[in-house]
């Protein structure tokens, strides 16, 4: 298997990404092409932050060691349970890690399927960081969920990322965030511009749509629904949980008796299986914009996808 030149890889790029849906395998692939080609990981998942919350958020770490060796990773365990961690801090502390990785002299790669926090890095969005407005948000507490959707929207007309009306919180900070953006100057960060290689993996709908059943009914094997319990023994408030959504949303609400076992394992089996779609149609919004992603078979065996994520870079590099 032929593996490039790192130094010839940065003559042209100085990112390599690999994004997909949930259960689409892509931290394993990553894992293995960081093994190859001396790299080192940049977690692209908003919920795998946080300490504690590990099933709900398929850090699978095992991943992370390849044939005895264990692959460097960043991003991931650096918040504490029931912070709300946001694209600012995100794209800051991106940065930081990315800069010790060049540092080093090893091959920044960026794994994972949270498509803002990806097209952040990869489009240069500048962003301001906006502090809580108690007094904001208790006159919007006082409104109901549409009237905040609708107040969102007409702030905010192209409503991309819809985890944003996924709970009244998020709404409230979704207004805020725009609000503050209103009345305050963007100024450009000082961060590098990045010039990524980017490969998307991706199943046929209904091969992805079995792997995540296959998924959520493992996790719940393996005790997804204890590690909940646990995070609300350790103080969490529920309502912090639901926010993080998906797994926490549902066990949660099960926890504290709103539904019962079968009904939230269903529910949550949907809810994930609409959030895939809502990744692949976040991937599809960056290629609209000018993002491209070079797309691998989901199907193809393990081995054939490396060969030919390494092909096409080889292609790129020296054809």
């Amino acid at each position: 298997m032929e593996v490039f030149d790192k130094s010839d890889f940065f003559r042209k790029y100085n990112l390599l990404v690999l994004l997909g849906p949930t259960a689409s395998g892509k931290t394993a692939l990553a894992a293995h092409l960081a093994y190859l080609l001396d790299g080192e990981i940049l977690s692209a998942d908003s919920r795998q932050v946080y300490i504690g919350m590990d099933l709900g958020t398929g850090k699978d770490l095992d991943d992370y060691v390849v044939n005895g060796r264990k692959i460097p990773y960043h991003l991931i365990d650096i918040v504490p349970a029931g912070y709300k961690y946001n694209l600012f801090e995100y794209q800051r502390d991106f940065f930081a890690a990315y800069q010790k990785i060049i540092d080093r002299g090893k091959l920044p790669i960026m794994c994972g399927g949270t498509g803002l926090y990806i097209d952040a890095i990869v489009r240069n969005y500048r962003l301001l960081e906006v502090p809580e407005n108690p007094q904001l948000r208790q006159q919007l507490s006082q409104k109901s969920m549409d009237e905040l959707i609708q107040m969102l929207k007409s702030l905010k007309p192209k409503l991309h990322n819809k985890t944003d009306i996924d709970t009244k919180k998020r709404v409230i900070r979704a207004i805020e965030i725009e609000l503050y953006y209103k009345e305050h100057p963007l100024k450009q960060p000082n961060y590098p511009q990045i010039n990524a290689l980017i490969f998307g993996v991706k199943y046929q709908r209904q091969n992805q749509r079995q792997r995540i059943t296959e998924r959520l009914h493992k996790r719940l094997e393996q005790g997804m629904v204890q590690e909940v319990e646990r995070l609300l023994k350790q103080g969490i408030k529920p309502e912090d949980l639901i926010y993080y959504g998906l797994e926490y949303k549902y066990i949660t609400l099960y926890l504290t008796g709103q539904m019962d076992y079968q009904t939230m394992v269903k529910k949550l089996e949907t809810a994930i299986h609409r959030f895939m779609k809502r990744q692949m149609t976040w991937f599809r919004y960056m290629e609209r914009n000018g993002v491209k992603i070079n797309w691998i078979q989901g199907e193809l065996p393990f081995e054939q996808k490396v060969k030919q994520i390494l092909q096409i870079i080889n292609s790129l590099l020296y054809s």
